[in-house]
């Protein structure tokens, strides 16, 4: 992934669910979505799954991304849905077939992993009409919490990135601190 990534030793913060559904809802993430009971999604740079946990009852299959161990390892131990798999990747080199992904959802990593091999990477495994739903922090944002401000995007950098690569942005916003963008695989 890109610049850096959260330090595992303190993934129990990611766990902090007043904070982290300051910044998206669980009902918020669901309604972006717009999952369906047989889709098959990856949760880019998941962590200890807290998001991952919120999306698993409403698909078939959510695929775990990260490219730490370690957080897979925490996500193991606190206890994952039995129809969560654990993928260790970056995002640039997913390893799914062609077409195999209903859909990805991405909760404050897109600073991870924006560049146009992950995008292009998301594009070949999202099938057509799949639906990626990305919530970051802001580059406009009040900097109040988040990575470094030199590692953000803001939504219209995301908006055009995605649309090079291969999609329609059905939603992008701005708000506060962080942005959410929705996009459909063309």
């Amino acid at each position: 992934m890109g610049f850096h990534t959260f330090d595992a030793d303190r993934a129990s913060k990611l766990e902090e669910a007043e904070q982290r559904y300051r910044y998206l809802s669980r009902d918020e993430l669901i309604a972006a979505i717009d999952p369906a009971p047989d889709d098959v999604l990856a949760d880019l740079g998941s962590g200890t799954g807290f998001y991952t946990d919120d999306v698993a009852p409403y698909v078939d299959t959510v695929h775990a991304v990260d490219v730490q161990p370690e957080m897979h390892d925490y996500y193991r131990e606190k206890g994952a849905p039995d129809n969560v798999a654990f993928v260790t990747s970056d995002v640039a080199d997913l390893p799914f077939e062609t077409d195999a992904l209903d859909g990805a959802f991405s909760t404050m990593t897109y600073h991870e992993f924006a560049t146009e091999e992950s995008i292009a990477t998301l594009a070949r495994t999202i099938a057509s009409g799949g639906r990626l739903v990305i919530a970051d922090w802001s580059a406009d944002g009040m900097r109040e919490v988040g990575p470094p401000v030199e590692e953000r995007y803001d939504a219209a950098d995301a908006t055009d990135a995605l649309e090079a690569g291969g999609f329609e942005v059905v939603r992008a916003e701005e708000r506060p601190e962080t942005f959410l963008v929705v996009a459909i695989r063309e």
